[in-house]
């Protein structure tokens, strides 16, 4: 185990971390104090007491947490990396088109060796996923997801409209924690940022009532197949307070909905996946 590479890898993922416990030379510093007196043995408990205090988890929650994460980042770079890779059905899009999805798919291979390493280097056993665990049909639901472009751009445009609600769903997990909410909200807007560029892609290909954004709980002309990913976008209160007409402002329930992205839970993420797994 490289005690150094644990601290800059989470440090990469987190740069604040320090914040709520020490600084940087002194997390080595303290490193060298303790191995003074405890077996090197030990030092992965002593590591597990340092991400207690600054996530308020144990290093077994963490190591968990990552593997779904990763179960999720193999979903995502898995359909990415096939669809990339088909010529035949890149060619039914744009250049530029087939370079955002390499793009993206080069983010989630870059998630998948990250998380894997980091969760190693804590002592776990990472989750290995091939593309023979993934069903891109949704058990039928797509059976043209690898031949039709825009079929393809549609189950992308879902996959990363869930990410974006995964990640809201986890903020209240770690409201307390001001640096994991931060890099949560981080990753979050990455996310959305994804999906925005998919959908003017899907746009720009004639789906003309999609937008940049979610508008009610529609699915932008999806279906009812990816609906699990979209309901509950229809809110239109915040911090229990309406939104339509607030002030007496003109403010339409699209409108409404359009301005925030509803949380998703673990359970709720998951039960929108699973068709996706053989």
């Amino acid at each position: 185990m490289n005690l150094q590479n644990i601290i800059t890898d989470i440090e990469k993922i987190d740069p604040e971390i320090y914040d709520r416990t020490s600084e940087r030379r002194d997390v080595f510093k303290n490193f060298g104090d303790y191995g003074k007196k405890i077996a090197m043995g030990a030092l992965p408990f002593a590591l597990g007491s340092i991400f207690k205090k600054a996530y308020g988890q144990t290093t077994a929650d963490i190591i968990g947490v990552l593997n779904f994460a990763l179960k999720l980042e193999y979903l995502e770079y898995n359909f990415y990396q096939q669809g990339v890779a088909n010529a035949a059905l890149m060619a039914q899009g744009t250049t530029a088109g087939t370079g955002a999805l390499t793009t993206i798919r080069d983010h989630e291979s870059a998630h998948v060796n990250f998380l894997r390493t980091v969760i190693t280097q804590l002592g776990g056993t990472p989750i290995t996923l091939t593309a023979a665990n993934f069903d891109y049909t949704a058990h039928g639901a797509f059976p043209t997801w690898n031949t039709s472009y825009d079929t393809y751009l549609a189950i992308a445009q879902t996959f990363e409209d869930t990410g974006v609600r995964a990640y809201k769903g986890q903020a209240g997990n770690v409201k307390s924690n001001r640096t994991v909410l931060t890099a949560a909200l981080n990753i979050h807007s990455v996310e959305a940022r994804h999906a925005s560029h998919i959908r003017q892609m899907r746009f720009a290909r004639g789906a003309t009532t999609t937008k940049p954004w979610i508008t009610g709980k529609d699915t932008g002309g999806i279906g009812t197949a990816v609906q699990a990913s979209y309901n509950g976008e229809d809110n239109v209160s915040q911090a229990g307070i309406t939104i339509t007409n607030i002030n007496g402002l003109a403010i339409s329930a699209n409108a409404a909905t359009e301005a925030f992205d509803e949380p998703l839970s673990a359970t709720d993420v998951t039960t929108i996946v699973t068709p996706f797994f053989v």
